[in-house]
């Protein structure tokens, strides 16, 4: 019933940028709130970014000052931009969505690879 379709992953060398998209798609009780998620091989899941419907943003120490995350509600659609990319950086990328009663609903994952 529910989809989240991610795209915009791929390999790029430190210092350049990618953008990821996520769209949700189907019946889930109304998004609140949208987030990019990630985890390397043999490391723990941990949040990239998060924003709320009114547009509050989080961010994960790793990536602040560098990644900015976005939205658009009509669409249900969040964005990621990722600038000065480091090799650190490498990991499959998870889309998220939360619904008004705390649902979570999570995508395939997209590989960003960053080469040195």
């Amino acid at each position: 019933q529910v989809q989240l379709v991610e795209s915009g992953g791929g390999l790029v060398q430190a210092g350049g940028s990618l953008r990821l998209s996520c769209a949700a798609s189907g019946s889930m009780g109304g998004i609140i709130t949208m987030a990019w998620y990630r985890q390397a091989p043999g490391k723990q899941r941990e949040l990239v970014a998060r924003i709320a419907l009114a547009g509050t943003m989080v961010y994960g120490d790793s990536v602040k000052g560098r990644f900015t995350i976005s939205r658009d509600n009509t669409k249900n659609t969040v964005y990621l931009q990722m600038n000065s990319l480091k090799p650190e950086d490498t990991a499959v990328y998870y889309c998220n969505a939360r619904n008004s009663v705390n649902w979570d609903f999570w995508g395939q994952g997209t590989q960003v690879t960053v080469s040195a």
